[in-house]
């Protein structure tokens, strides 16, 4: 078992040992009897003591509660550790791991990541999208408020909630002044752009129907923006004291990936995976350009109406193709999860790369959009586990949601999905090629080998025809948030791995089986075991475990 190493001199040696009691599965033989209700019950209690308390009003992130509360955050986790699972089934022995790998994460973010203390994004507040993951991408505060969850002119009981949503960001903010003594430079100055981002939001509240006759809301909304600014220009004033690195290192970021999202893969077997992804993704690339030399190129749609004419016709085709073809139950909400986000027309000058390759043929970034369908299943038919009913924490569900979505756009490409128009195979492998160099150059950066701005550069110069330097906004956001949570940029690539890797493997048991394999059969299946990491839902799936050797033991 690797030694994790915390830098900043934050450990004691006590600390030490307590993060490698919590990198153990498998409790000792004197191990107390324990019954999978007994795990749900400490689950609850987990969830109820991972919320901080509060500080005038705000989620409470300081160093002194921090210490105060560890004794607690111990006892919870030896309870955990206590529990003979060894004759539990499958799942529920899945469901204890998820529990021990957000209590991994926990005491990561405590001692390493600190976002609280390093990232000045994570004191973000308004979110004015829902996220197309199980929760919000990247390290979080715990009270945010989700401006998406509101319909406006607001009813009595929904302006309740709204204000007291925006009376926690003064005193979260004035709470960050004091929690922000870290040193990462690159967090610290990118971090400024998203809280002066809210400032925005806050203003454009106001144009809300109802809000500026309602002389409550105003005022909520006009402290919630000073405090803004005034958090903005305490940042500003700040950066110039920053030098530091921001990543992780490389020993800390495979610790990381291994006990709490799960992906058992090292830092240098992602870097091997995504190089050798990105190769492959140009050169497939390429034959497909030269199989289609004779066809006419895909022409952009060029106006509102025709935008609205092609993804009208593309989600048509791919909710058509998942059902007649027999690729995965087709239930009654992925139309209208996949109808609510068609997109709208955006002028040439003014697209990113998703926009671009939507233009062209949206079929492949609807692919992706399978997310949308996990988060309406997630709404409409809640998982029976009560620990994978809800989003698992820190982001640890990247490499199942980011990576099916990532997936499936080869997979259904490969089903036959362009059979209709082979040149839109190019715009898949594009995307494959652009995710492959995003998630390598975030690698770099987590390792303080190269900066955010140099692992952009791969970012940009390694994605097909330039569509990457199109409009730079996108490329900020994905980097500085693959920095703010180590992992997530290459989730996309290695995920997809995992799920290819668990397709094969319940191929070949269907096989030695004597069973038929269905398409169908693998992703209804890899479905109802929800929204966990691939490698336990793989381990579910098939009853292997082989691809489980060296994390979480």
């Amino acid at each position: 078992m690797m030694n994790i190493k915390y830098p900043f001199h934050l450990l004691t040696l006590f600390c030490v040992s307590c993060l490698f009691l919590g990198c153990q599965s498998k409790p000792s033989s004197s191990s107390a009897a324990a019954t999978y209700e007994n795990l749900v019950a400490l689950f609850g209690e987990w969830r109820t003591f991972e919320n901080p308390p509060l500080r005038d009003g705000a989620p409470d992130y300081t160093a002194a509660t921090f210490a105060q509360r560890r004794p607690a955050f111990d006892q919870l986790r030896s309870r955990l550790l206590s529990m003979d699972t060894t004759a539990w089934p499958v799942a529920a022995q899945i469901d204890w791991q998820l529990v021990q790998a957000e209590m991994n994460g926990y005491d990561f973010n405590q001692h390493m990541l600190q976002p609280w203390v390093r990232d000045p994004a994570f004191y973000k507040s308004i979110w004015t999208e829902r996220s197309d993951v199980p929760a919000h991408e990247g390290p979080t505060h715990h009270h945010t408020t989700e401006l998406w969850t509101y319909t406006f002119p607001l009813v009595p009981t929904e302006k309740d909630r709204l204000l007291a949503d925006l009376r926690v960001i003064p005193a979260l903010n004035q709470q960050a002044q004091l929690n922000l003594t870290g040193n990462a430079q690159e967090l610290w100055v990118t971090g400024i752009r998203d809280i002066r981002f809210q400032g925005e939001d806050l203003q454009m509240m106001l144009n809300l129907p109802g809000v500026r006759e309602d002389g409550e809301l105003v005022a909520a909304i006009q402290a919630a923006s000073k405090a803004t600014d005034d958090l903005v220009a305490w940042l500003e004033k700040e950066a110039a004291t920053k030098d530091g690195p921001s990543g992780i290192g490389k020993e800390q970021y495979t610790w990381y990936q291994q006990n709490v999202h799960l992906v058992p893969l090292t830092w240098d077997e992602e870097v091997l995976l995504l190089k050798r992804e990105l190769a492959r993704a140009w050169s497939s690339l390429k034959l497909e350009e030269h199989r289609n030399r004779h066809l006419p190129p895909l022409v952009d749609a060029d106006t509102p109406e025709a935008y609205q004419a092609l993804a009208e016709k593309s989600a048509a085709s791919l909710l058509q193709f998942l059902d007649e073809q027999d690729i995965v139950t087709v239930a009654p909400y992925f139309a209208p999860a996949l109808r609510e986000h068609l997109g709208e027309f955006v002028p040439r000058a003014e697209r990113n790369f998703f926009l671009i390759t939507a233009h062209y043929d949206p079929r492949p970034l609807y692919s992706h959009f399978y997310h949308w369908f996990e988060l309406a299943r997630m709404d409409q038919t809640p998982h029976p586990s009560e620990i994978r009913r809800g989003p698992l924490l820190y982001n640890i569900f990247d490499s199942r949601n980011e990576g099916m979505a990532t997936a499936v756009e080869e997979m259904f490409m490969q089903a036959g999905l362009y059979d209709d128009n082979p040149r839109v195979r190019e715009i898949v492998y594009i995307m494959i090629a652009q995710r492959a160099a995003r998630g390598l150059g975030s690698l770099y950066a987590q390792a303080n080998e190269l900066t955010m701005a140099e692992a952009g550069g791969i970012h940009s110069d390694y994605t097909p025809r330039g569509w990457m330097k199109t409009e730079k906004e996108l490329l900020i956001f994905e980097q500085h948030l693959y920095l703010r949570q180590p992992g997530y940029g290459t989730s996309y690539i290695t995920g997809k791995y995992l799920v290819e890797e668990a397709l094969a493997d319940y191929a070949r048991l269907q096989e030695t089986l004597g069973k038929p394999f269905l398409l169908k059969s693998f992703f209804d299946e890899v479905n109802a075991i929800g929204n966990i990491p691939i490698a336990l839902g793989h381990r579910q799936l098939t009853g292997n475990q082989e691809h489980l050797k060296g994390i979480l033991q």
